[in-house]
């Protein structure tokens, strides 16, 4: 196993598994357990060595992270977030201008992610508003973000801005947003029911600067680069997804070999073990679609349809199969100790994410059929 993976492993069992179920009922993100895996190294899993980061591929990527999700997918969401953000800097930015932010980020001193989502564009990409205008060799944005995966309480963006409107996707460039400078206002945090670990929020931006060494991408290379992002986070939410329910049937399985009903364990009852036996195939028929969009990943080939058959399936199948595991409990799943009712509100909230249930069909139909 490499060393990174080793490493989350063991903060899961002792500092996520104990706590995952407190962090999910005070439904805040706990940014003391950020800085605790920062320490661990786990915020630099993703980073470039030279920024004395792991340069994690993409398998042990999804490992990392499933072994994470296991006990809180929020957490894990959270933790990649400020990971991806800051390997992205790293690798966009000049040396001068990252070493303003990265350092900060992989020691748990910051934090931040993507903003792409806005109050009135979500899965519709192309629909920013948040607009860009040239100011001398720099930029001035001015609009608002939303649904912002750690906006309650991160301050590094990497922020997609529409230039020229005329021309749609292609004029959306992406920029360093930094929340303590002028023109950041942070906006309401999103009270997310079971999920609120992931600190989704918002911000403000007005007549922000952004000088000419801060551009991420510009315009026209923007959006290819943020699908190319989105087809990996699609593959990593549904093997997410997989994790939540792997270790929702684990545990099922444990309690029905030890509870007896009806003079025997509930593991020896037909119903009982065909229910588990279709939750475990339908497991793995979605670690097999996350296996092949992953392999395609790595190989750099086109992904697009592989990841998109991936997140559909799998964050749907954990939706169902979640709650059937928590069926193979009886009441005995409804206690907060039990991973159940967190993982079903977080299988929830990984149906929206880089792209809705609906989005993942519509993205497969363009794909097979050709265009509406």
């Amino acid at each position: 196993m490499n060393e990174i993976v080793e490493r989350a492993t063991r903060f899961a069992a002792d500092i996520v598994a104990p706590n995952a179920a407190r962090w999910a009922r005070e439904g805040v993100m706990q940014v003391e357990a950020l800085k605790l895996a920062a320490a661990q190294g786990l915020l630099a899993f993703q980073a470039p060595k030279a920024w004395g980061g792991a340069e994690t591929g993409f398998h042990d990527k999804l490992r990392l992270l499933e072994v994470l999700s296991r006990h809180s997918y929020d957490f894990a969401f959270s933790l990649t977030n400020t990971a991806g953000a800051a390997a992205h800097v790293a690798d966009a930015l000049p040396r001068a201008v990252a070493e303003r932010y990265v350092p900060a980020m992989l020691a748990g001193e910051r934090f931040g992610g993507s903003a792409l989502s806005e109050p009135g564009a979500g899965s519709d990409f192309g629909g920013i508003k948040t607009l860009a205008t040239k100011d001398g060799e720099g930029w001035r944005l001015t609009g608002e973000k939303g649904w912002i995966t750690n906006a309650a309480f991160g301050d590094v963006f990497i922020c997609y801005a529409q230039t020229d409107p005329a021309l749609g996707w292609r004029g959306i460039g992406s920029f360093l947003v930094d929340g303590r400078r002028e023109g950041f206002t942070r906006s309401t945090t999103e009270q997310l029911t079971g999920g609120g670990v992931i600190g989704a929020g918002g911000f403000k931006l007005d007549n922000y600067r952004v000088n000419p060494d801060e551009v991420i991408a510009p315009p026209g290379q923007a959006f290819r680069r943020a699908m190319a992002g989105v087809n990996q986070a699609r593959t990593y939410v549904a093997a997410m997804c997989v994790a939540m329910v792997d270790a929702c049937l684990d545990t099922a399985i444990a309690y029905g070999k030890q509870r007896t009903a009806f003079g025997a364990p509930l593991a020896a009852k037909q119903g009982w073990r065909w229910m588990a036996a279709d939750i475990a195939t339908d497991a793995e028929a979605a670690r097999l679609l996350v296996s092949k969009a992953a392999d395609l990943i790595v190989a750099g080939d086109d992904a697009a349809l592989a990841s998109a058959h991936a997140k559909k399936f799998a964050t749907r199948m954990a939706i169902g199969r979640i709650s059937d595991a928590c069926q193979l409990m009886g009441a005995a799943g409804l206690r907060e100790d039990n991973p159940f009712l967190r993982h079903l509100a977080s299988a929830r909230i990984a149906n929206y994410t880089d792209g809705s249930t609906e989005m993942q069909n519509e993205r497969i139909a363009a794909i097979i059929v050709g265009p509406a």
